[in-house]
């Protein structure tokens, strides 16, 4: 019997249409306030401007649990177009293999559509990262991982629409 070694998606693209202005969205992607309500939970801490550092820190009960280090998420800005795009290197510190696979490349557009809807695509670039891909691809959710990127955007969208998350 023989096996296949798993492919990872380098690049892992979603899109939502959220009822929403594009303001409202990109306030919603790069501010603590907001950031911390939705997803996971983390609390951005973005400096916008090109070549500058940001990073996400645990919310209060994720960094209540153990072995969650102060940063969770960090990267450096590479594009603020505010409210149409936002392009970043992006590493995730919770896992030290995640962390080793180093910065993979995170970008939102977004437009707005007709009706009063904007459209939000998220392209996450994973070369060479194929743990980190498998996880904001939402292979892990059966074994407490989250959904990834597909359950944060649904969680945005909730919120952004009704104003409680989808867990809320």
């Amino acid at each position: 019997m023989t096996s296949a070694a798993p492919t990872a998606t380098t690049t892992q693209v979603y899109r939502v249409w959220i009822k929403a202005t594009p303001e409202a969205i990109w306030d919603a992607i790069t501010k603590p306030e907001w950031t911390a309500r939705y997803g996971y939970g983390g609390i951005a801490d973005y400096d916008l401007q090109p070549g500058r550092p940001f990073v996400v820190h645990p919310s209060e009960p994720m960094a209540s649990m153990e072995g969650v280090p102060d940063d969770i998420i960090d990267g450096e800005i590479v594009e603020a177009d505010a409210p149409r795009r936002l392009a970043l290197t992006w590493r995730m510190l919770m896992d030290p293999g995640m962390q080793a696979e180093g910065f993979t490349r995170l970008t939102y557009e977004i437009e707005p559509v007709d009706g009063g809807a904007t459209r939000l695509t998220v392209i996450h670039e994973l070369e060479g990262a194929p743990t980190l891909a498998a996880m904001v691809g939402g292979e892990h959710e059966a074994e407490g991982a989250g959904g990834g990127w597909a359950w944060v955007l649904s969680d945005l969208k909730s919120l952004l629409e009704t104003g409680a998350p989808l867990a809320g």
